[in-house]
């Protein structure tokens, strides 16, 4: 290598740290701040819309596709992202939590944002937060800033579409003083219960926030008493409602290799021959979701409009893809990832596990939240693993592994039930086990899940980042 090639290449190497720091300083800065599930004590979109004022509004820049419900929300909004592209439409898209990094929440065409641009946003951001903040009860969240982050991006990107995943319920989560041209709702249960309510019903009340006068309301198969919540919700604003399983749905799945094969019945065509790299049934049912809702943002609404450009739609399915949703990240022993972490969306996961794989054992790997349904969400797994290796992520939140394990041996027995305190020890002792278990005629599995956090933290100690 020439002199001064040498010398470019270092001055290159010395940018590159020198903005990685600049971004590991902007996230201390953002994680000082108070965190997103004590956000939503004394909820009000009071402090968001102040911030958004300040800085000009921003989150009317582009018009939006909301998303809320809970579990499904991030996997289809990034099948509304792919499908918007593959029309090309350049959409942001805001979603949460982050796997690894918190620059992944805000993407533009498909991809995070790169740290400096994140680094470039937040100081941008910022000198109105430090206005906004003297006029506040209490300084602006974590959640609201880089909400707001999120939506100063997309305006200066520009944007043509935003979809944007709400944090926690919908009434009163920031993102929610943006006004959605789509709401959609994805299949309610019961999760984050000490803020949103006991019982499916509560919840909901609380997600039909989102549905806003003049929208089109895109409603997954609920329960009965969930599905009339958001109806009554939508005939009070004046909103359409397209339902699956009425104006929408699945048509037919079959199992492929890396995914399934699907026809989908949309608001104004049917459309086969689908690949879905994803596995699942809640995945395809997620893919109607998200059919449906860029048919409506794109083709004029439920009942008006012509059906979409179906090798399009293939196209944009086709490109999906969601880290983190039964993503395999190792093989010799496969380890899949999945951030379920609670009862609902660990029967989805389970009854995927099995459908789509046939690992003989299959070791569980399970770090949870400690304000989780963490019995629940263990009896949803107990059925599909031979053992678990409990463990705990490295967030205050944690349970506590000792404390997990005692839990997972109710319901496992002693002998199912091993105990690694640390991450990546029970990720060596999981594939271990799998590896030594593994049966003649098949072979071993880890499912790596409980926690968002936990399956990105085992994701960057893979080497899926």
């Amino acid at each position: 290598m020439a002199r001064g090639d040498a010398g470019r290449a270092g001055q290159g190497a010395q940018t590159d740290r020198a903005a990685q720091q600049a971004y590991v300083e902007v996230e201390r800065a953002l994680l000082r701040r108070l965190p997103e599930h004590k956000s939503v004590e004394g909820p009000t979109l009071e402090r968001i819309r102040l911030l958004c004022e300040l800085l000009g509004e921003p989150q009317h820049a582009a018009p939006v596709i909301h998303l809320t419900g809970t579990n499904g929300k991030t996997s289809t909004a990034r099948m509304v992202d792919s499908l918007l592209a593959a029309f090309g439409v350049r959409a942001g898209r805001l979603t949460s939590p982050h796997l690894a990094e918190i620059r992944e929440r805000i993407s533009l065409s498909g991809e995070p944002v790169s740290p400096e641009r994140f680094v470039q946003a937040y100081h941008e951001v910022m000198p109105f937060v430090d206005l906004a903040d003297p006029r506040l009860d209490r300084p602006l969240s974590f959640f609201e800033i880089v909400t707001a982050i999120g939506f100063a991006v997309f305006a200066d990107a520009p944007v043509d579409a935003a979809v944007l995943e709400v944090g926690l319920g919908g009434r009163f989560d920031a993102t929610n003083v943006a006004d959605g041209r789509v709401a959609v709702v994805t299949p309610v249960a019961v999760d984050h219960a000490q803020y949103l309510g006991d019982t499916p019903v509560e919840i909901a009340g609380e997600k039909a926030g989102i549905i806003k006068s003049g929208a089109v309301a895109v409603i997954a198969q609920q329960e009965v008493e969930v599905a009339e919540v958001l109806m009554r919700r939508a005939a009070e604003v004046g909103a359409s409602v397209a339902r699956e399983g009425l104006e929408f749905g699945v048509v037919n799945r079959d199992i492929a290799v890396g995914g399934q094969q699907l026809t989908l019945q949309g608001l104004h065509g049917t459309y086969g021959e689908i690949f879905l790299p994803l596995h699942g049934a809640h995945q395809a049912h997620n893919a109607s979701v998200a059919l449906a809702a860029v048919e409506a943002f794109l083709a004029g609404g439920v009942t008006e409009g012509e059906g979409l450009d179906a090798d399009l739609v293939r196209e944009g399915f086709a490109n999906v893809s969601s880290p983190g949703r039964l993503e395999v990240v190792r093989r010799s022993p496969t380890v899949l990832l999945d951030a379920a972490h609670n009862p609902h969306g660990a029967t989805a996961t389970a009854a995927a596990v099995t459908e789509s794989f046939s690992f003989e054992p299959l070791i569980g790997v399970v770090g949870v939240m400690a304000d989780k349904d963490v019995e629940g969400v263990l009896e949803a797994f107990e059925p599909v693993l031979s053992r678990i290796v409990v463990t705990q992520n490295s967030t205050a939140r944690a349970m506590p592994a000792a404390e997990l394990a005692e839990i997972a041996m109710d319901i496992f027995g002693e002998e199912r039930v091993s105990l690694a305190p640390r991450l990546d020890e029970a990720l060596d002792l999981g594939m271990r086990l799998a590896e030594e278990e593994a049966s003649a005629l098949g072979s071993g599995g880890v499912l790596v899940t409980g926690s968002v956090i936990t399956a990105g933290e085992a994701r960057v100690l893979l080497g899926g980042r």
